[in-house]
C-alpha cells in the first residue's frame, strides 16, 4: 500500500504552496478540498440534497454551489452546520479513501485542513504541518478571499489550536516568510522532504 503522508495547517497557512511543490517533484496530491468540491459538482445527488435543505440561494446562476453563501449560512447557525458535515463527511472520507488506495506511487501526499479535528491522523504513516502565526493566519485569509476577519477568526476556532495541531507533526515547514522571498527555502525544505519520505516508503 503507499505511503500516506498527511499535510495540514490552519487556514490561511499556505498547504495549498507546499502540495504545488510537491507536486512539481512528481508526487501525487490528494486534496481533501478538492474532493469535497467534486462529490458536489453540478448534477450530483447531494448538490439536490444541500438545495433541498438550504434552498435556490445556495446555487450561483450556472448552477453550481455558492460557497461563499453556504459558509456564511452554516458558520452562523451550529445545527446547519452539523447538517452538512452529516451529509458531506461520509461521501468526502470513502473518496478520499477510494483515491489513496488506487495510488501505485512511493507516497502521496493526502492535503486535509481537519485531518486531527477529524481523527484522520491514524491513516498517515507520516504528518506534516505547514505552521505560521495566528495573525499572519487573518492577514493572509483575508487578502486571498475577501473574508471577513470575524468568519476567518470562526474557522480558526473551529479548527486545534497551534500546538495541538505541532503535537503531532513529525515534520514541520515554516511559512511565515513572505512567499516571494522564501520560495527557495521552502522547495529545498519540500525536495528534502520529498527524499526522506521515498526512502521511509521503500522500507
Amino acid at each position: 500500500m503507499t505511503y500516506i503522508v498527511g499535510l495540514t495547517g490552519g487556514i490561511g497557512s499556505g498547504k495549498s504552496t507546499i502540495a504545488d511543490l510537491f507536486a512539481e517533484l512528481g508526487v501525487p496530491i490528494i486534496d481533501a478540498d478538492i474532493v469535497a468540491r467534486q462529490v458536489v459538482a453540478k448534477g450530483s445527488p447531494l448538490l439536490s440534497d444541500i438545495v433541498q435543505h438550504f434552498g435556490e440561494k445556495v446555487l450561483l446562476e450556472n448552477g453550481e454551489l455558492n460557497r461563499a453563501y453556504l459558509r456564511e449560512r452554516i458558520f452562523q447557525n451550529e445545527a446547519e452546520k452539523s447538517w452538512l458535515n452529516n451529509l458531506l463527511h461520509p461521501a468526502i472520507r470513502e473518496e478520499m479513501l477510494r483515491q489513496l488506495y488506487s495510488q501505485t506511487s512511493d507516497y502521496v501526499i493526502w492535503v486535509v485542513p481537519l485531518l486531527i479535528e477529524n481523527n484522520l491522523t491514524t491513516l498517515c504513516q507520516r504528518i506534516l504541518v505547514v505552521d505560521i502565526e495566528p495573525q499572519t493566519q487573518i492577514l493572509r485569509a483575508s487578502r486571498r478571499d475577501q473574508n471577513k476577519v470575524a468568519m476567518i477568526e470562526n474557522i480558526m476556532k473551529s479548527q486545534v489550536d497551534r500546538q495541538t495541531r505541532l503535537s503531532f507533526a513529525n515534520d514541520i515547514i515554516d511559512n511565515n516568510g513572505d512567499l516571494a522571498e522564501t520560495l527557495p527555502l521552502l522547495k529545498q525544505k519540500v525536495l528534502e522532504l520529498h527524499h526522506l519520505y521515498t526512502e521511509l516508503a521503500r522500507k
